[in-house]
């Protein structure tokens, strides 16, 4: 029997929402993988996203494996775990944050979370509400607009400006902000752009979050990674200025983004999202949805406290030769030019200057054109925002960066017009 002769229409069809809102740098990875000429000798170069894990340059400190191991072989963390943490977690998170700050954290401003994505998953669907729209950082880092997208939440851009160090542009800032903007993002150290914001940009833009009563979310997945002029400051600092809802990682500081651990912390001296309604939102988010596993909270207390200034300076350095590594020898590529050196996270942003190219039409075209002749993977600007740009990862083990780096001066150079 035909089963679709039992209905003439059948009264499902699939969220068109979900496949608009399906960009990730994941997905434009796995496009760009399956241009790869597989003739190809050489070993492909994955410089396209940010994942240090897969060059053996780039291990966590022992303390995190052993403390993991402990809490494996304990067998006292193999239950649920309370819908808001276990509370030593959360004690821990709370206390590493404060070390930071001109005050102190409770544990009940920190709620748990399976790595940064999912941070980001429950604070958009919580300021959701109809009409209401949020700001985010062109260029910027994709999750924030796919999830926007989803739950139908407004996304408007402000610009971050390439010629002065991506410094936010406060003026299209407040140009796209109107009664129904409920917060902005900002990212910092930043991804894509590799810059670190100042102290006193960082002032500037909470004072102007405050004018226009929005509350600010800091994605902080990188702090610490820090290792030019600025150093990292935490937009917390900022707290007494307007609200600011944190999200953190162990992920990037500690090279183990598999496990999947993050945190919201919110911080709000003046307790003004708790008279909002926001924390009680987000506590309603968490009883609907996942807990981070049991063992790696129950591990976190330890790599906290115990993690050496060591094992953080050696991996600054090594980002820090990365980064020149990749500054130079840019500079000595034809029709890709990289405004502002790279002075923390692990990636930046570089423009192409399709006009002297043969060819090439544009930042996908060039990107997949270099997967195929050359076995290097790029991320192509326009998944970040900025068309006919790459976003580029520097963490990568150095020969293969230099490697990298020569294939793309030569596919340049292949493709460059003749005058």
């Amino acid at each position: 029997m035909d089963i679709g002769s039992i209905s003439k229409k059948w009264n499902f069809e699939g969220n068109e929402w979900l496949n608009a809102s399906a960009v990730s740098v994941r997905a434009v990875f796995n496009k760009l993988k399956e241009n790869i000429n597989n003739e190809d000798k050489r070993p492909s170069i994955y410089m396209c996203r940010v994942d240090p894990t897969e060059n053996p340059l780039f291990r966590t400190t022992l303390i995190a494996s052993d403390a993991i191991a402990s809490a494996v072989q304990s067998y006292n963390f193999n239950s649920y775990p309370p819908t808001l943490g276990l509370p030593d977690a959360t004690r821990a998170i709370a206390d590493y944050l404060s070390s930071d700050l001109p005050y102190q954290l409770s544990p009940d401003n920190v709620f748990l979370t399976i790595g940064g994505t999912q941070a980001i998953d429950i604070i958009l669907p919580v300021l959701a509400r109809p009409g209401a729209n949020i700001l985010l950082p062109r260029p910027g880092y994709p999750q924030y607009e796919s999830r926007a997208n989803c739950c139908r939440l407004e996304v408007r851009h402000f610009d971050l400006l390439p010629e002065r160090g991506w410094e936010v542009d406060l003026d299209s800032l407040e140009a796209v902000a109107d009664e129904n903007t409920v917060a902005m993002v900002l990212i910092n150290p930043s991804n894509p752009c590799g810059n670190v914001f100042t102290h006193q940009h960082l002032e500037r833009v909470a004072e102007a979050a405050r004018k226009l009563g929005i509350f600010l979310i800091s994605d902080e997945v990188y702090a610490h990674i820090a290792f030019g002029t600025n150093p990292f400051v935490p937009m917390a600092v900022f707290s007494s200025i307007v609200p600011v809802i944190t999200i953190g990682s162990l992920s990037k500081r500690w090279f183990v983004p598999g496990w999947r651990f993050g945190w919201i912390a919110t911080c709000d001296p003046n307790g003004i999202l708790k008279q909002t309604g926001i924390l009680t939102l987000i506590n309603s988010y968490l009883e609907i949805t996942t807990d981070p596993p049991t063992i790696i909270q129950a591990a976190v207390p330890e790599i906290l406290k115990r993690t050496k200034e060591e094992f953080y300076e050696e991996n600054l350095n090594i980002m820090r030769e990365g980064a020149n590594i990749f500054y130079d020898r840019c500079m000595e590529i034809p029709c890709l030019k990289c405004p502002h050196k790279p002075e923390g996270a692990m990636s930046v942003m570089v423009q192409i200057n399709i006009s002297q190219l043969e060819g090439i039409t544009d930042d996908v075209d060039f990107c997949v054109k270099l997967a195929k002749e050359e076995s290097v993977l790029l991320l192509p600007g326009v998944s970040v925002g900025l068309k006919n740009w790459l976003r580029i990862s520097f963490a990568v083990e150095p020969s293969a960066l230099e490697d990298g780096l020569t294939r793309i001066k030569a596919f340049c150079l292949r493709h460059v017009k003749m005058s």
